[in-house]
């Protein structure tokens, strides 16, 4: 009875029951856990797979943005330049993958350092080449950075002048690095392995090594653009702490010998006046009047209407070109009358215009606008021996270092001293308001729509806004001229005029000058006004047939020469043979050829580019090309036609010989280089 009480008794069935399922829930629960702990696996696994990805995906963003902008360059690279290039995917791929590794950590104060270097660097060195790219068609190098070691104030007159758009340049790679910041620590999430500490602290060192140990090949910029940057800000921070590098070329203190007295041949009396102007191209003004109909009055120059006033019987010379597009060049060639490819020795102890007139007993003057402090310029010029010298400071102690003194200031010194010149004299004016930034008056400034920005979208914009800036030099150099011509010396004063270089607009990509050896950088305005009788009729006529033909910066020299009467003189035989040019007053002995280029012993280059002119045929190479072009100037005078090497004759073979090939394949020759041994002038 009990045996069976206790078979009808159904608390043990349900106890095993419970029993039962608490063993299923168990199973389960152990099950559950069993699969999260799979999960979990499976998560880190896929974290450190995708993990390891995504710390790759920086260098691709770079390297895609790089295709994006000069895949057609990348393609010709070749030999060391690719192996340049791939190592600097390497060091790019260190930095960015070990910042952005440190920056994921899920705890530390050092993550939040990582995360700001991160972000900071990959702002400004992506953001800055990109605002660069715009502007100039390459990238920010080592050289370029090097040409603002003496005026940290560019730096903030750029950011004036054109901030918005370095701003629309920074924005996107800002956002993107704090979106990769902020990805990183959802997906990387670095562990506290030995690894993972090693890679943190590895972080700072990778940073400080790529400034101090750059590896970009910058000649051709064959490296990924943030190691270029860091590159180029590396080397200007060696050059500011005083380490001196080799891509600084500047000019140093002359040494020119003592030249006899020498006396000028018979001829008419004349003093010489010779106004220079700043990055002004040969279409912003006018070295011709205006072609008008006959009885129909001559239409203004519209770039510069009152200079065209002022010396309306003036003898053009409509297709003069520059052997550079940099300042510190043209003014060496024009005032020495070597080519720009002498070497630097021979730019410093060559006699000077000063020099020649100091000889023949004449006084002379030099008065500039540009502020000496830019590159150090005065250590060029501080030993003229010129009677009257001044430079932007003394007309204004506040003068900007990029844009000099005001050109009215200028004008109004020289109108004050130029009649105390005891005749005969030579006189140089050189006026600087036309180098970037520009300086415009906002009350006079007739070509419109005109903005500061350096947007491409803006460039027409801009190009006005620096047509606007020639328009107001023009009244100062016509103030200047008008007053000559009306004082006791006008009747005696032959003015010769021309400007350094020109100014790109982007018609091949580049902006501003030192880009490239194009027309749009080197053909520059050039005219002569002479008197009655201060040229006798052959010089006149030479002048005369000299107006449409080639002719160059070379031939400036040998024409001031020759206007001195110390062209033939036997005790300069010496130093005239050393001068390519000829005097614009005697008849062409035909074209020679000349070298073109911005690397030179006086001043380095910021991106190389070179070739040679003979004629109307121009042979020419930037750093990213690995073949000669050649433009027949007169026939393409925008140069859009590439007609290949062998349509500029022998040039091709001439320039190799003289370069070592095109700009792109060949480092700086050592006799372009600072070859100068001893202390630092500069």
């Amino acid at each position: 009875m009990l045996r069976s009480k206790a078979l009808n008794d159904p608390r043990p069935v349900e106890a095993d029951a419970a029993s039962r399922s608490s063993r299923g829930f168990a199973r389960d629960l152990g099950a559950d856990r069993a699969a999260a702990r799979a999960r979990l696996r499976a998560v880190a696994r896929a974290r450190r797979r995708y993990g390891r990805l995504f710390l790759a995906l920086p260098l691709l963003l770079i390297v895609a943005a790089d295709v994006l902008l000069r895949g057609d360059r990348l393609l010709d690279l070749g030999g060391k330049h690719i192996a340049s290039y791939l190592g600097a995917m390497v060091e790019s791929a260190a930095l960015w993958g070990l910042l952005l590794f440190a920056a994921s950590s899920r705890r530390g104060a050092s993550r939040w350092l990582a995360a700001l270097l991160f972000v900071a660097l990959a702002t400004l060195s992506l953001g800055g080449q990109l605002y660069f790219h715009r502007q100039y068609a390459t990238y920010l190098n080592l050289d370029a950075t090097l040409f603002g070691t003496s005026l940290s104030a560019s730096l903030f007159g750029q950011l004036r002048a054109d901030g918005e758009n370095f701003f629309r340049s920074v924005l996107p790679p800002l956002l993107l690095a704090i979106a990769l910041v902020w990805l990183g620590r959802r997906i990387v999430r670095p562990g506290r392995t030995a690894w993972a500490r090693a890679a943190r602290l590895a972080a700072p060192a990778v940073v400080v090594a790529a400034f101090v140990l750059p590896c970009s090949y910058r000649t051709v910029q064959a490296s990924t653009p943030d190691v270029i940057y860091f590159h180029a800000i590396g080397g200007l921070l060696k050059e500011l702490a005083g380490v001196q590098t080799t891509a600084q070329v500047r000019p140093g203190l002359r040494t020119p010998p003592s030249l006899p007295p020498v006396t000028p041949r018979p001829g008419p009396r004349r003093n010489v006046l010779f106004i220079l102007t700043e990055s002004v191209r040969a279409d912003a003004t006018c070295s011709a009047r205006m072609p008008v109909a006959a009885g129909e009055a001559p239409a203004a120059c519209p770039g510069t209407p009152r200079i065209d006033a002022a010396v309306p019987d003036r003898l053009p010379l409509t297709q003069m070109r520059s052997n550079a597009s940099t300042t510190a060049i043209g003014l060496a060639v024009l005032w020495s009358g070597l080519q720009p490819v002498a070497t630097r020795e021979a730019l410093h102890s060559a006699p000077l215009v000063f020099d020649y007139a100091h000889a023949a007993g004449f006084d002379s003057a030099y008065w500039t606008s540009h502020h000496m402090m830019f590159a150090n310029s005065r250590l060029y010029v501080q030993d003229l021996p010129v009677s009257h010298q001044c430079g932007a400071t003394e007309l204004d102690p506040l003068a900007d270092i990029d844009l000099g003194a005001d050109d009215r200031l200028l004008s109004a010194h020289v109108r004050s001293e130029v009649l105390s010149l005891r005749e005969p004299f030579v006189a140089v004016a050189h006026f600087g308001n036309t180098h970037v930034p520009y300086l415009v008056d906002p009350e006079d400034a007739p070509f419109q729509p005109a903005l500061e920005s350096k947007a491409p979208d803006d460039n027409e914009a801009y190009r006005n806004f620096y047509r606007n800036a020639v328009y107001r030099q023009d009244a100062a150099i016509a103030d200047l001229i008008r007053f000559v011509r009306g004082s006791p010396v006008g009747e005696r004063t032959v003015i010769v005029f021309t400007s350094d270089h020109g100014e790109a607009f982007r018609e091949h990509g580049q902006l501003g000058h030192t880009g490239s050896i194009l027309d749009e950088e080197i053909r520059v305005p050039g005219w002569i006004d002479a008197p009655p009788g201060t040229l006798t009729a052959a010089e006149e006529g030479a002048l005369r047939a000299a107006r449409d033909e080639p002719v160059f910066h070379t031939d400036v020299a040998p024409t001031l020469l020759d206007l001195m009467g110390l062209w033939e003189e036997p005790a300069l035989a010496g130093y005239r043979a050393a001068m390519v040019g000829h005097s614009l007053l005697r008849p062409s002995p035909g074209p020679a050829a000349l070298a073109l280029t911005n690397c030179t012993g006086i001043w380095g280059c910021a991106f190389k580019n070179w070739g040679m002119m003979r004629g109307n045929m121009k042979l020419e190479s930037r750093a990213w090309d690995t073949a000669w072009h050649c433009y027949d100037v007169l026939a393409d005078p925008r140069e859009q036609r590439d007609l290949g090497p062998a349509a500029c004759g022998d040039l091709p073979r001439l320039a190799d010989a003289l370069y070592g090939g095109p700009a792109g394949s060949v480092d700086v020759p050592a006799h372009l280089r600072d070859l100068a041994v001893g202390p630092r002038h500069d």
